[in-house]
């Protein structure tokens, strides 16, 4: 199997700056990641798979892959070159019908791989937390900061309603870090890989909007910012009361599960 290096000078091509486009090029983490995702029998959607650094031996496995590439020119590549197993969609993640995709691998648990670009890594993420379907294992590659938010505490500037609601939903472990010499060409930051695995919780339908409105001005109350969840100062302080919590508290000051605990008394 050619190595990611390999790859990239069989196929000269102009990284996409504006696309956000860093191919991995580090042999030993490719390994670790292929080992993370690949579950017995489980198909998987890759994100962005560029060149095809991680389909490759992800493909090995003869699991069917529906790998998901918004750049036209790597589509063409990937076709020519990747196994039948591979079927390869040239779509913008954020924009593709994923109930489709998912029916074309069978319809069951299925697990998602990929490089996110750094400028869309809350949007398909955010995508992937709420889309539900049936997630076996998320492993995903992202921006060092991107990453912080999903350990973020209270308090923290990095907690955001998308670190309460993976928080929530998945136990989250750092697989490994990567300097911007695994990549090519080497961004100016660094990487962490993720290792999401869902956790048997059912989340309240209301919760995703009552983050939006709790989170929507960070150094205001609760009881101000609820009004955009429709709710009028008294009604919220009478929520808030429900949950034990004060009528002075912000959003930023509540755990995961406060959250969790309000969106059920809504």
């Amino acid at each position: 199997m050619s190595t990611s290096r390999e790859i990239i000078t069989a196929h000269p091509l102009t990284p996409n700056k504006a696309l956000g486009q860093n191919f991995l090029v580090d042999e030993a983490a490719i390994a670790r990641i292929v080992y993370a995702a690949l579950e017995p029998r489980v198909p998987m959607i890759e994100i962005g798979p560029g060149l095809g650094a991680l389909t490759r031996p992800l493909a090995e496995s003869g699991l069917r892959i529906a790998a998901v590439e918004l750049d036209s020119a790597l589509c063409r590549i990937l076709e020519a070159e990747l196994p039948e197993n591979v079927s390869v969609i040239n779509a913008d993640f954020l924009k593709a019908d994923l109930e489709k995709i998912h029916a074309s691998l069978g319809g069951d648990d299925l697990t998602f791989v990929g490089n996110l670009p750094y400028y869309v890594t809350s949007p398909i993420v955010s995508r992937l937390v709420s889309c539900g379907l049936p997630i076996r294992r998320m492993v995903l590659m992202m921006q060092k900061e991107a990453a912080d938010r999903f350990f973020a505490k209270p308090k923290d500037k990095n907690y955001v309603p998308l670190s309460v609601l993976a928080q929530l939903k998945y136990s989250v472990g750092t697989l490994l870090e990567l300097s911007p010499a695994s990549y090519w060409p080497q961004p100016e930051v660094a990487s962490a890989v993720l290792v999401f695995d869902p956790k048997e919780v059912s989340l309240p339908a209301k919760l995703p909007g009552l983050l939006k409105c709790a989170f929507s001005m960070r150094r205001k109350t609760l009881v101000n910012n609820l009004s955009g969840f429709g709710l009028n100062k008294k009604e919220a302080a009478a929520l808030l009361e429900r949950a034990g919590l004060s009528a002075g508290v912000r959003a930023e000051e509540l755990t995961p599960g406060d959250f969790l605990r309000l969106a059920e008394l809504c």
